[in-house]
């Protein structure tokens, strides 16, 4: 594991032989940490809220990185940021990139987007088998699948397009988006906060939950689906 000196652009008094691994690992994880990380403490919230507009835009970003961090700065000895102001700086972030993706499913339809994901996608890894997905859940869903499809990693920016594609009416598209956006960027932001330095932790715990979250919406999918068949058969 890379010494947290690293991190945080500290030197480190351990000299230790590099390996490949962690080369890959400077070059990766904790370069994108050191960029978040600059971002926060040069544009304060401006840049929690841009951090999060971007990571609807671009997936490989990933806010269980930027919240947690973003809380953790909030903790600091003297720190400029305070939790509530993180908070909701990262809520107006991760509603605005929700919608950056509403208007092109409702405006430019399923199959104009489906061409356009296979053809330029995987600069921001999203492939029309991906939004294929996502239309099959929302139609399963309704309006629901937009609240909690914004809890499930990998789901959240791409629930905004079936939306769009349907016709989902404006105000419940932001109102649920608020709700489950604010759920989750809450957690984020206070696992963070009280986790301090160890910040980085918080994916390994929040990812079983995300799944947990996804198997109760299917389980309640299919006990819907079980009602309905029931009520055909006894008609």
């Amino acid at each position: 594991m890379v010494d947290s000196c690293l991190l945080f652009g500290q030197p480190s008094n351990k000299q230790q032989p590099t390996t490949n691994k962690q080369h890959l690992t400077i070059l990766g994880i904790d370069s994108m940490t050191d960029w978040i990380k600059t971002t926060i403490e040069s544009m304060g919230y401006v840049g929690i809220a841009l951090l999060m507009f971007l990571e609807n835009l671009f997936p490989p970003i990933p806010s269980e990185l930027i919240m947690p961090l973003a809380g953790y700065t909030a903790n600091l000895p003297n720190a400029k940021l305070n939790i509530i102001g993180v908070f909701f700086a990262g809520l107006v972030g991760s509603v605005l990139g929700a919608l950056i993706w509403y208007y092109p499913g409702k405006f430019l339809g399923e199959h104009r987007l489906k061409v356009w994901a296979d053809r330029y996608g995987k600069w921001i890894t999203i492939t029309s088998k991906d939004i294929t997905k996502s239309k099959d859940w929302f139609d399963k869903q309704g309006n629901k699948a937009v609240l909690f499809g914004r809890l499930v990693p990998g789901v959240r920016t791409l629930i905004s397009i079936p939306a769009g594609i349907s016709n989902m009416p404006l105000p419940s598209f932001i109102f649920y988006t608020t709700v489950g956006s604010a759920v989750w960027v809450g957690l984020l932001t206070y696992s963070g906060y009280i986790l301090g330095s160890q910040y980085e932790i918080v994916d390994k715990y929040l990812a079983p939950v995300s799944k947990i979250v996804l198997a109760v919406i299917l389980l309640a999918f299919l006990v819907l689906v079980l009602k309905r068949t029931h009520k055909r058969r006894r008609r």
